[in-house]
């Protein structure tokens, strides 16, 4: 199975590139695992909400380009909350259904347009606290190498 997350903007500091790295290299063993960074658009620092709205939207094209006909998973707010075992459950699913190919989608501190939260088969949220917008990609990435710990029965997830 291909899992990709697809990311708006790069990660600057190094200790979020070394995590992120490290739960790919986990990975390499379960599944194909790539992180793709689509370029943020670039905002004034006081932007009115139509000019967020505007590189939102061309975020949205790039992302959904990048998913392609993947089944899209959307990382919003307003997503559901879902506990790690039924993660590992919903991507083991939708590999017996014969998708080969899942994309997470994270947008930039802004969020994610409307375009790609409507295309997403699946809106996810992380948790109803706030978190740094970087460390939500290395949780991503933990909770996909977990699910992959759950569905062969590691022990890693206790």
């Amino acid at each position: 199975m291909e899992i990709q997350l697809i990311c708006v903007g790069k990660l600057k500091e190094t200790w979020w590139r070394d995590a992120c790295g490290e739960y790919a290299k986990r990975l390499q063993h379960s599944c194909s695992f790539s992180i793709r960074e689509v370029p943020e658009t670039r905002l004034s620092d006081r932007p009115s909400p139509a000019q967020i709205e505007a590189a939102l939207e061309e975020e949205g094209r790039k992302i959904l380009a990048a998913a392609g006909n993947a089944k899209l998973f959307a990382l919003c707010i307003e997503g559901d909350e879902m506990p790690s075992e039924m993660l590992a459950d919903t991507i083991e699913q939708i590999g017996l259904h014969g998708v080969s190919r899942i994309c997470f989608a994270i947008g930039s501190s802004y969020g994610l347009c409307d375009t790609v939260k409507s295309r997403a088969d699946r809106r996810l949220s992380m948790s109803p606290m706030t978190f740094p917008h970087q460390l939500a990609r290395v949780m991503l990435c933990e909770q996909i190498y977990r699910a992959f710990q759950i569905m062969g029965h590691g022990k890693y997830h206790k």
